[in-house]
């Protein structure tokens, strides 16, 4: 099996969501639901110096992009009751057959990175799927030909790691050893390490 995974610079990710658009106009999704999230984590604090100015004291921000992370031992494969929620052997992508789906929420309360959504129009379960229908032809997922400043990358997991590296840990992610996700991440000088519960998430 060919394991297939995300790459994502963290670097470079300016958090415009032009991914997260992107993805939605191709899948069709709902308002407001997203297979593919931004992710902004900031932190540190401002201090009033003798002279009135504030002055930043350790303030961090970045943006992380994220779908599924086609995790090796995905969470949601696991608590899937109905086992609608399986693993493709030929690539390692995570799929949802929607036939099986009954809509409970048990993936998407288990899923470390929020990637399963409840679909409020069928009340079937959604995600990322890595546009199976362009990737199995050759072609990159449109978040990743969408992306402006070129952050996201897709392919061969073993062949991003030699590429870019086999980093796949940052705030505020769970250690990689929970599902064991096939991600390579490229960290930005602000970026924390997993664990760092000093700064605040928002969702986009």
């Amino acid at each position: 099996m060919s394991q297939k995974g995300f790459y994502v610079d963290i670097s470079r990710c300016t958090g415009c969501r032009t991914c997260t658009i992107a993805c939605a106009d191709a899948k069709n999704t709902p308002i407001g639901i997203y297979n593919r999230t931004v992710k902004e984590y900031e932190g540190g604090n401002w201090k009033k110096g003798a002279d009135g100015n504030w002055t930043p004291e350790d303030v961090f921000a970045y943006y992380l992009s994220l779908g599924c992370n086609e995790c090796s031992d995905p969470a949601c494969v696991k608590v899937c009751p109905t086992k609608a929620h399986y693993k493709r052997t030929e690539d390692g992508i995570v799929l949802i057959d929607v036939n099986k789906c009954i809509g409970c929420g048990a993936c998407a309360a288990a899923c470390p990175y929020g990637a399963p959504k409840l679909n409020p129009k069928t009340r079937k379960m959604q995600k990322c799927d890595a546009c199976i229908d362009r990737t199995t032809k050759g072609m990159k997922p449109v978040c990743v030909e969408a992306c402006v400043e070129r952050a996201l990358d897709f392919g061969d997991i073993e062949e991003l790691r030699k590429k870019y590296g086999d980093v796949a840990a940052v705030a505020p992610l769970p250690s990689p050893s929970v599902t064991k996700p096939n991600l390579v991440l490229k960290l930005s000088k602000n970026s924390k390490p997993v664990g760092f519960e000093d700064g605040s998430l928002h969702k986009f």
